[in-house]
């Protein structure tokens, strides 16, 4: 039977570069999305290479997860991986500036959104049992703090913590879990966390070298391909040209 990997947030960005990637390699795809068209598309450059299955759903509304979940067609009931992909960064300004509708965003998003496909799923990789894998792609921003982060990177920590609760407690069934912590990545993320300035968005990474949707999708089935025996509790992915920086100090002027 062929491995099928399920992957939110498939339509743009690491969800896209994942849905070439595990293609390349023969997978089956379940792939999901809010733009139906975009899936549609996708489903268009691949269905030639490998078996895919679209549903377009927001991963915040738990009836709709459920529902694409319980109607997969056959020969995409078995998801080996899942790629818990779907997430946004809004109001990358200081948290006294924002919108409280942006935080709400957010958490919707980045954690209900992953609880709700995680729970529906979780029978399925547990069946399925050695060699299953869960990819949660957390952010730097969740281990380290930085200005502009607040809601974000927090949302990002509940990714981690959450993907190490999970270990805990899928130990014994053979399933693995792994929180994938990208950095500075130039992909469609930073239109959205921008507003939609495209100027802003090339601005942030002018003149460096940042990392590539198809860098993270590589990671990604790395972590999916390994020895069953093997888990990767937390891979941190940077750029060789991004590092820490200095504490801030408060002066006086």
């Amino acid at each position: 039977m062929t491995d099928c990997v399920f992957i939110t947030g498939a339509t743009s960005g690491f969800g896209r570069a994942a849905a070439h990637r595990f293609a390349a390699a023969g997978w089956s795809l379940v792939l999901t999305g809010r733009r139906l068209e975009r899936l549609e598309a996708l489903k268009e450059e691949l269905q030639g290479q490998v078996p895919v299955h679209i549903a377009a759903l927001d991963v915040r509304d738990s009836d709709a997860v459920d529902a694409a979940v319980a109607a997969l067609p056959e020969g995409f009931t078995r998801v080996r991986t899942l790629l818990n992909n779907a997430g946004l960064a809004l109001a990358p300004q200081p948290a006294q500036y924002t919108d409280r509708r942006d935080w709400h965003t957010m958490i919707d998003t980045n954690v209900t959104g992953l609880v709700n496909v995680t729970h529906a799923l979780l029978p399925t990789l547990i069946d399925v049992g050695e060699g299953a894998t869960i990819v949660n792609v957390g952010s730097i921003a969740g281990q380290w703090p930085y200005p502009g982060s607040h809601v974000y990177g927090a949302s990002k920590a509940f990714v981690k913590q959450f993907s190490y609760n999970l270990r805990c407690d899928l130990i014994g069934t053979g399933v693995r879990v792994t929180d994938l912590a990208p950095g500075i990545a130039e992909t469609e993320f930073t239109l959205v966390r921008t507003g939609g300035d495209q100027a802003a968005a090339d601005a942030l990474y002018s003149g460096t070298t940042a990392l590539t949707a198809e860098d993270i999708a590589e990671q990604m089935f790395y972590i999916a391909t390994l020895p069953p025996h093997i888990n990767f509790n937390r891979l941190e992915v940077m750029p060789t040209r991004q590092a820490w920086s200095a504490f801030a100090i408060d002066y006086d002027e």
